[in-house]
């Protein structure tokens, strides 16, 4: 069996409970080394093969797993934030589909909700943004055309963009062009809930001077979006005139 663990954002201890009972259990880790943070392989007994992924191409994984499989070892697969956000999860778990070798995926806390929590954010304010884009920049992945910076701007969002923080003169311009008003707020976190987290409030049009001043060109994630303001309706959950299952309206 292996186990698809997410690591989550960065703090070893933001690890989900299953996640750090299946690395103790382990006796093959493969880790993302250049995101996860190394403090969660000291969860791992004495004995267990570690590999670090960043090191190995897709077959020489692969390669790994079956052979744990063929003695029958018990391998995690570890990767960060939460495998479901960029985390190349499908082409890894087609080639188990076709050597017959069963697996499991266990959830973990994304860098999006860390760096909600660094800025005591809430992404989806009543009156302001309902919903929330998550995207990046065309780099060495191509981006669908459909999914332009540009297009998912004109809705006017929240908008978290992962993957990008080495593109943000670009990034800006596109924004703006899609519709974001230049004084938009912004943010850039660097390195969400790990020890050398960097927190950087901007606007849309501020966002390459930030990131310029600040010294930002990987591992942070830029969030731009209405939300990040301070005008907003009151929800109704809470609202003493809003009857609902569990709460009588007050007159």
């Amino acid at each position: 069996m292996v186990d698809f663990v997410g690591a989550g954002c960065g703090a070893p201890d933001l690890i989900t409970v299953r996640g750090m009972r299946l690395l103790q259990a382990a006796d093959v880790i493969i880790y993302a080394g250049s995101l996860v943070n190394p403090e969660l392989l000291y969860l791992a007994e004495k004995g267990c093969k570690v590999f670090n992924s960043a090191k190995m191409s897709l077959d020489e994984i692969i390669d790994v797993i079956r052979k744990a499989e063929s003695e029958g070892k018990h391998t995690v697969r570890l990767q960060t934030g939460d495998l479901s956000l960029y985390g190349a999860l499908k082409e890894q778990t087609e080639r188990l589909d076709e050597l017959g070798i069963g697996y499991r995926i266990t959830p973990g806390v994304s860098s999006m909700f860390g760096a909600a929590a660094a800025l005591g954010a809430e992404y989806t304010l009543p009156g302001v943004s309902q919903s929330v884009i998550i995207t990046r920049m065309a780099g060495r992945t191509e981006v669908p055309d459909a999914e332009s910076i540009e297009k998912l701007a004109s809705h006017g969002c929240t908008m978290v963009i992962f993957l990008s923080s080495g593109m943000t003169e670009e990034l800006s311009g596109r924004l703006i062009n899609g519709g974001f008003l230049p004084e938009t707020p912004a943010a850039i976190v660097y390195k969400a809930t790990w020890d050398d987290e960097k927190i950087m409030r901007c606007t849309v049009g501020t966002l390459h001077k930030t990131a310029l001043e600040n010294g930002i060109k990987k591992t942070a994630l830029i969030i731009a979006g209405n939300v990040l303001g301070s005008d907003h309706e009151l929800s109704k959950l809470y609202d003493r005139t809003f009857e609902t299952e569990f709460r009588k309206a007050e007159k």
